[in-house]
Order: structure tokens, then C-alpha cells, then sequence
């Protein structure tokens, strides 16, 4: 399943997308406002560096102004919508699949670089010091030069840059709040519990299942999902269902009946309900995009 390249494609108007999990792309006025056509929830994560201009967002209900200098994080399964932005905005941003990075060695460093604005700062954006937002341009920039260049070894060049990038913006974090609030015992389980998710969502959806697999109670889990992220166990369960059924959709000849029974809803009914609630439309809807 990739959807970032349609995404790049079809919502930010990218010709020849490479079909990446881990992508680097500049961002103007239009491809910024062009990201509320997916509903408000995207099945990736994003930083991006504010270079020019300013951007108005709502990211899970709050309110955020973005401004030169500052570093915007979007984790999946968050609501956003870009406001407004000013004609000259322009940002750096790299984006990474949940699917890309999950198996990952970087997979750590991609939840302590996403989540820390969030539990740290309780919002998702970060001022750079200008130091700092050159430096962090110049690794995404770089990792767009060889995402578009020939390279025998592009991929693990890719993979390099991309951990060096968030290695860069996790000592920029460490050094920017003292002291950390999310114990290192609480990463861990979280980390654990995200690996755990894309295997079983489909078959198991209740926080029993997870917290018997890591050996811990419900409501320890629940606890620290809910101190690292904000958000609850059955927010991870359910935005994983909702990107697989909206992939299902527009990448297969399956009909919502057939999805709804793959996806192991008791019927078409219920698994429309949930689709609805979830990407605020009708799974028809996307079926005829």
C-alpha cells in the first residue's frame, strides 16, 4: 500500500512522484491549501520547515499560526486543516509513510522527532533559531537531490540522509526543552505497541489484545499511548482501518461489500457508518474518484 505518491500526484500537483515511502518536497501557496482535499487526516508523517510567508492551521481542533523559521510536524491520524496561507509561503517538507518507516530501523527516531512537539510543547510546531533552519533545509534539500538523482546505492543514500535529518531535529528538540517528560520506559512500550498495530488492526481491535502482547494492563497502556500522542488506543486502530479501506477503494475492483467483509466489519452497513464517521463521506464517494 502506498498512497503518498497519489497524494503528491493528484493533491499537490507533483508530476513523476517517485513511488517512495520516504519523500522530500517543496511546498508553495497552493500545494499547502490542496492538502484539505483528503479529509483532514493523512496516513503519513510530515515535517516541514517554514522558509517564506505565513500559514494558518487548525491541527486537532487548535488553532496555529506558522511563520519563517518555524518546524511543523504532522503525525497520522491527526486532524488538520490549512486555513489560509499568504501568496509567497513556501516550506521544505520531508513525508514518510506509516508503512515505510513501521519495519524500519529509523522507526524510533521518526516517533521521538513526531511526537515531541505534541508531549513536550503540546503543540506541533517547534521555532528554529535561523542556524537551525538552514541547517534542517539543507538535509531535506539534500535528500531531494538524491531522491530525484541516479545513484546505485540511492536507497540506502535515502535512508541515510533521512535518519541523519531526524537525528539533527531530535538534538534541536533535547536541546530546545528540559527536562523530558516522556520516560524512556514509556517510549518503548509505545514503540512496541506500534509494532504490533500493522499486523493485527484488522483482527484485533480491542486494547486487551496489545496489552497482553506486551504484558502490561489495559489501562497502563492506554495511559501511556494517551501521554505520548494525545491520543487513545482505538484512535491508532481505527485511522489504520480507515487508510487501509480508503487504499482498498482506489487501488482495487473489491466492491464495499467485499472490503467490508475483509476488513471484518459485521456488514456494509456498520463499515459505512465507521467510514463515514471517520473520513466524513461515504466509502461511494471515493469508490467514484
Amino acid at each position: 500500500m502506498n498512497l503518498l505518491p497519489k497524494f503528491l500526484k493528484d493533491y499537490w500537483n507533483i508530476d513523476n512522484a517517485p513511488d517512495s515511502g520516504i519523500i522530500f518536497a517543496n511546498v508553495n501557496y497552493d500545494r499547502a491549501l490542496n492538502t484539505n482535499q483528503l479529509n483532514g487526516r493523512l496516513p503519513f508523517y510530515a515535517f516541514t520547515v517554514i522558509v517564506e510567508g505565513q500559514a494558518v492551521i487548525t491541527y486537532n481542533g487548535e488553532r496555529i499560526t506558522l511563520n519563517p523559521g518555524d518546524i511543523y510536524t504532522y503525525t497520522p491520524g491527526f486532524s488538520i486543516t490549512v486555513e489560509n496561507a499568504t501568496d509567497n509561503y513556501s516550506a521544505c517538507s520531508i513525508l514518510a509513510e506509516e508503512d515505510a518507516i513501521f519495519d524500519s530501523p529509523v522507526i524510533r527516531n521518526v516517533i521521538r522527532a513526531a511526537y515531541f512537539p505534541i508531549v513536550e510543547l503540546h503543540e506541533p510546531k517547534l521555532s528554529l533559531s535561523p542556524d537551525n533552519a538552514r541547517r534542517l533545509c539543507r538535509r531535506m534539500k539534500e535528500f531531494g537531490d538524491y531522491q530525484h538523482g541516479e545513484h546505485i546505492f540511492k536507497t540506502d543514500m535515502l535512508r541515510l540522509l533521512y535518519s541523519a535529518f531526524l537525528l539533527d531535529l531530535i538534538d534541536i528538540q533535547q536541546r530546545s526543552v528540559k527536562p523530558r517528560h516522556l520516560s524512556e520506559r514509556a517510549e518503548e512500550l509505545f514503540l512496541d505497541f506500534l509494532r504490533l498495530l500493522p499486523k493485527n488492526f484488522v483482527e484485533h481491535r480491542n486494547i486487551g489484545f496489545y496489552a497482553g502482547k506486551l504484558c502490561v494492563t489495559t489501562i497502563f497502556l492506554s495511559r501511556i499511548v494517551r501521554q505520548t500522542t494525545g491520543r487513545t488506543v482505538l484512535d491508532f486502530i481505527n485511522q489504520m482501518l480507515a487508510v487501509e479501506a480508503l487504499w482498498l477503494l482506489q487501488h482495487t475492483n473489491k466492491t464495499v461489500v467485499q472490503i467490508a467483509e475483509n476488513l471484518h466489519f459485521a456488514d456494509h452497513a456498520s463499515f459505512s457508518r465507521f467510514f463515514k464517521r471517520m473520513k466524513g463521506t461515504s466509502p461511494k464517494d471515493f469508490r467514484r474518484a
